[in-house]
């Protein structure tokens, strides 16, 4: 239920439907103990993933081995051709040929179908995990108090079920088998080199080395953009969708020229920073290329030296240590890429494990004193209760308040009186700082939060309708309704008429195509109340997106509707509130009147100049 921001806390984060979850670029505040939390919510999956680690490893030792097997068959080929006595006539070894060869297949095939079990393990852990995370994402919101809700913005909430989960899930899947299979490789490209010529190692590390200086000096220089451009990306969205959103109040206070030039700059920054970005990310592969390509010139040179001098047996080392080469190279710039990777999925776990762990509503299963609504008399009482958003804030002081069975309630005030509050501690969706609340004489700290939130039936000043039908909308969390209850309530808040106007009556699908109004919409949830049928009734400006014709039918159904039950309104017009059995009027979170509507007017205080200011035209 909204308060006004006066005495609610600002939510902070980003306010689109998918705020900016963390980006490349973005580091995590304490990566072991990010990448810890996150090994231990995949416990479960862990074998799975040490099984597809080993495959991983086997795979890339395989193709270790594949160059030098391919120098032995390229020595036993230039073996076969010197040998020969007679132009045109070699004398082949075919059958160690023949075995190279087909040893040569075995290691690569071995190879495919150790790198293929490793991804579909991989996938099935990532999906499974992910799958996990997003349950216990759905879980925890689900126990999570009103409180945090006020600061963070339902935004940076989709984004760690989204984005963050979406981050770590595809480093799992491809970052940490490419981290370790880029270190295996290395590691063994430079044992394979040094075990095949230590001369021609040294060569080939050392022609490489100049690159890789060059190629971690440009990471190290773009990240910073690559952050940049993201920033500014969250920045231009964020100004699009504000501006849009508020199209009319930027054209009717002339502001064009205002959001234009706003756009602009933020479009220059983005513009700076996505075109350095780029250009640095644009030198590494060429830069790649002329690392793998100075270690091939310099292996043939000094190759053909050795070959010259009869260091090494034959053109096999050399064709052995040009695969070599590349195998040396390709490793580094994925480490760099996977390690980047996994700093983004360790702050991605940061947030959705701070999520995870944050405070959660106390655990109820240990109560057991309970109000079945069909038994529920209906008497409230507030009993000195004091509350504040913040602890140090308290803007309810002493509420005294007593409602009788049956009693129709209303709470006026202005704006940021604390009315809306009152009914937020009333359900329990915040706790009390003191005093209590009590129905039919039992504190609702003694009841469980499902049982308070099923003795209220609501209507509440935001609309809010799900993708479904009509129908679907008004029985809504309800068994067992039939259609006859369905169209007596639609038919009691006047909207029964306009529903069968429509192509499909009440199978309507209602759905971003569907052309309903303000004032329709709420009497969708007006009826949902009714079908509801529960004990006590809160209404908060139930009737503020209505027309005046409207607002009388509904006031209509509303009174049938109060008939019998403990009824809570808040109202802004009060003209809606003059039938109220008791009206408390509250400023600055106390009650500063109480009394019926005409005694309110006889006092000639508080209320009576809030009705006077809303009928009097002077």
């Amino acid at each position: 239920m909204p308060e006004n921001s006066s005495q609610r806390p600002m939510r902070r984060g980003p306010g689109g439907p998918h705020g900016p979850g963390p980006h490349m670029g973005e580091k995590p505040k304490n990566f072991k103990k990010a990448m810890g939390k996150l090994i231990l919510f995949i416990r479960p999956f862990l074998a799975a993933v040490i099984v597809a680690l080993l495959f991983a490893v086997a795979g890339t030792v395989l193709n270790l081995l594949g160059p030098n097997v391919l120098s032995d068959l390229t020595d036993a080929i230039q073996t076969s051709f010197l040998q020969g006595g007679i132009p045109g006539v070699y004398e082949m070894d075919m059958a160690r040929i023949t075995q190279l060869c087909v040893f040569l297949v075995c290691i690569y095939g071995a190879g495919l179908i150790f790198s293929y079990l490793q991804g579909l393990i991989m996938a099935t852990v990532t999906q499974k995990n992910s799958r996990n995370l997003r349950t216990a994402i759905s879980e925890k919101i689900n126990l999570l108090p009103l409180r945090y809700f006020d600061s963070h913005s339902i935004g940076d909430i989709l984004s760690r079920v989204t984005n963050d989960v979406d981050m770590i899930g595809q480093t799992l899947n491809q970052s940490v088998t490419t981290f370790v299979t880029a270190v295996v490789m290395l590691a063994g490209s430079i044992v394979m080199m040094f075990v095949t010529n230590w001369i021609m190692a040294f060569t080939a590390i050392g022609a490489s080395i100049v690159g890789f200086v060059m190629m971690f000096l440009i990471m190290g220089k773009s990240q910073k953009y690559f952050a940049r451009q993201q920033r500014y990306l969250g920045e231009i969205d964020g100004h699009i969708e504000e501006t849009y959103a508020g199209h009319n109040v930027v054209k009717a206070y002339n502001a064009e020229e205002q959001a234009k030039a706003e756009f602009g700059r933020i479009n220059r920054n983005l513009y700076v920073s996505a075109w350095k970005s780029q250009f640095f990310s644009g030198l590494m592969m060429p830069l790649m290329n002329f690392v793998g390509n100075l270690g091939y010139v310099a292996v043939c040179v000094v190759g053909a030296t050795l070959l010259v001098n009869g260091s090494i047996a034959g053109f096999g080392t050399i064709i052995a240590f040009t695969l070599y080469v590349r195998l040396f190279t390709s490793p580094l710039s994925q480490l760099a890429q996977a390690f980047t990777s996994m700093q983004s999925a360790a702050a991605a776990s940061e947030r959705v494990f701070e999520f995870l762990e944050e405070e959660q509503l106390s655990d109820e299963s240990g109560k057991t004193a309970r109000l079945p609504a069909d038994q529920v008399k209906g008497e409230v009482e507030f009993d000195h209760v004091r509350f504040g958003y913040e602890k140090d804030r308290i803007i309810i002081h002493d509420f005294c308040a007593e409602a009788k069975p049956g009693q129709k309630i209303a709470i006026v005030g202005p704006t940021g009186a604390g009315k809306t509050t009152m009914v937020n501690l009333l359900m329990r969706f915040y706790e009390v700082n003191g005093g209590s609340i009590r129905i039919d004489g039992i504190s609702t700290q003694d009841l469980t939060r499902e049982n308070v939130h099923d003795l209220f039936c609501m209507v509440l000043q935001d609309t809010w309708l799900f993708e479904g039908t009509i129908r679907e909308n008004v029985v809504y969390s309800k068994e067992n309704v039939t259609d006859e209850e369905v169209v007596r309530a639609c038919k009691a808040v006047g909207l029964h008429h306009f529903i069968m106007t429509l192509p499909h009556g009440y199978d309507t699908v209602l759905d971003d195509n569907a052309n309903l109004s303000a004032g329709q919409r709420q009497l969708v949830t007006i009826a949902r109340a009714m079908i509801e049928n529960a004990p006590m009734l809160i209404l908060d400006e139930a009737t503020s997106s209505v027309d005046t014709r409207t607002e009388e039918l509904i006031q209509q159904a509303m009174d049938k509707l109060t008939v019998g039950r403990t009824s809570f309104i808040i109202a802004h017009r009060l003209s809606t509130i003059k039938n109220a059995d008791l009206i408390l009027v509250m400023n600055g979170g106390d009650i500063v009147e109480k009394g019926t509507h005409e005694q309110l007017l006889a006092q000639n205080g508080f209320y009576a100049d809030l009705y006077n200011s809303q009928f009097d035209p002077a």
